[in-house]
Parts: C-alpha cells; structure tokens; sequence
C-alpha cells in the first residue's frame, strides 16, 4: 500500500470573489505501516487535506495515487478505495445515524455488498478491537459519551477492514482520561492490527508519545515533513505558526537556558523525566 499526493493544489469557490486557496503545492507520500502526525493550526489545511486521501475532494491541480493508480482517473473504483483508506471525523455525530450502535456499524462492510454473516462479524469484530461492550451494541449510538461515540465512529470504519485510518482531531473536548484510551486504542489499530495511521491534531503533547513522523501544514502549504523529534528541534519556526513543542521539550530547553546542563531534543514525559533525575544525580 502507498499513497502519494502528488503536487496537490485545491481552490474553493474558484472564479468568485471568495476563492481562497486551501492547498498550495502540497506533495509527501505515505507507506504502509506508518504512524503520522499531521498538525497545523486552524485553516492551515489539515482536514481539506486529509478528505482528499479517500476520494471526498478531488484536487484543483495535482494528483491522488493509490497503489500508484490516480484516483481521480475516469472510472477509478472510489467505493474500494473508501474500504481501503477510511477516515473518521472530528465530530462522530456526523457518522452515526443508525438506530442503534451494532446496525450503524454494519452500514460500512454492507456496502461493500458482503453477505449477511460476514457484515454481522466484521461489526462484532470492529466493536471488540475498540472496547465497546456487548450490552451497548443496541443501545442508540446518540446516547453514548463523547468517547464512546468516537469508538463507534472508529469501529464503522475498522468494519470495512481498511489499510489507513485518518483520525481527524479524535481527542477534540475528550478530558484527559478520554483522550489517554482514544491514542492507546490508536496505538493498538497500529500496532496490533498493522493499519496505517495518520492522527490529524493540534495538540504536540498527544502526538509526541505516539506518532513516528510528523507533517506541518501552514497556510495550505506543506512546510515540514520529517520525523517527531526532528520536527520538535524546530521550537521557534513552530512558534512563529502558532504552533508548539511539547511542554516537557519546552521546559527542558528553558532549564537549559537557566544553566542547567540537560538535553533539550527530548519529547516525551518518560524521556524528560529519566533525564531530569539524571542531572539532579537520584
């Protein structure tokens, strides 16, 4: 599996006086298996981006491959390809409307035309790899908490059984509790279930303890590509986009500053804290 977005502009409302130009030349490829961050702040891109990768919004310019094929050619199979790259939104009332929870995780795989047995265990299975318990699979998806419902959102779309998943701001107003079990269960659809992954996100801190290489769109453009802790190095032009390091990258090169001889290219709470206990001597 690979997908390569190619060059890629996209222009809203062309030709009127709101055109505004969402992706200016964005080009990066992802290869099976990976575990991206993609960040940027409000209006950078981030989600106009990542609906392109299934078919949802076809390029102004540019192109969308997928196993090397464009998937905006004539005839192209878009139902395949929305099996194979899913993506689960940052409000998952936009992806429940079924009765109840086991029905409205049955929709996906159904239209893939499977047969009855087959769609009823790809729903069971999806539901169980996201912790939802059995007694909540006929109970109204709406009556569910925010986290929940985002486990069913993300169950819909492991259902069709795909080889990248997108989340898209999945932690958004989740409490830290919520936001903790939605990145593990990532972590686990990543590494338990060998899926592609690309978490779209704001928070440096969520992506910093999880995700192996990070993307920065700024202004629709595609200004950083490269692994976490490299990304993470470049604390003043992040700062400059309204973006940030991670708090404990940020206290440790403020320490440095102070004085204090510690290593300021560190990124996770387990790594700062090992090092602060290092120079403290304990």
């Amino acid at each position: 599996m690979s997908i390569i977005v190619n060059h890629v502009d996209y222009i809203y409302n062309p030709g009127t006086v709101f055109e505004k130009k969402a992706l200016d030349d964005v080009t990066f490829s992802v290869e099976n298996g990976e575990y991206i961050g993609l960040v940027g702040r409000t209006g950078s891109g981030k989600s106009t981006l990542v609906t392109h990768l299934n078919g949802l919004m076809k390029p102004t310019s540019g192109g969308i491959y997928y196993d090397g094929v464009d998937i905006s050619s004539d005839g192209y199979d878009l139902k395949m390809l929305r099996g194979k790259v899913g993506l689960v939104f940052q409000y998952p009332e936009h992806q429940l409307f079924e009765d109840d929870v086991f029905t409205d995780v049955c929709f996906g795989p159904k239209n893939l035309g499977l047969n009855e047995n087959e769609i009823e265990l790809r729903a069971y299975e999806a539901l169980k790899a996201v912790g939802i318990k059995d007694e909540m699979f006929y109970v109204s998806p709406f009556d569910l908490s925010g986290g929940e419902k985002r486990r069913v959102a993300i169950a819909g779309v492991l259902a069709m059984k795909p080889e990248v998943l997108v989340l898209d701001e999945p932690c958004a107003g989740l409490d830290p509790a919520g936001r903790g079990e939605i990145l593990a269960l990532a972590d686990y659809l990543h590494t338990s279930l060998n899926i592609t992954v690309i978490i779209v996100s704001h928070s440096m801190d969520d992506l910093a303890e999880h995700v192996d290489r990070i993307l920065v769109m700024n202004e629709g453009r595609l200004v950083m590509d490269a692994p976490s802790r490299v990304v993470f190095g470049h604390r003043a032009q992040l700062e400059d986009m309204g973006l940030a390091v991670p708090e404990v990258t940020a206290i440790l090169s403020d320490l440095k500053k102070a004085g204090l001889p510690v290593r300021d290219d560190l990124i996770t709470i387990k790594e700062a804290k090992s090092e602060i206990l290092r120079v403290f001597g304990k």
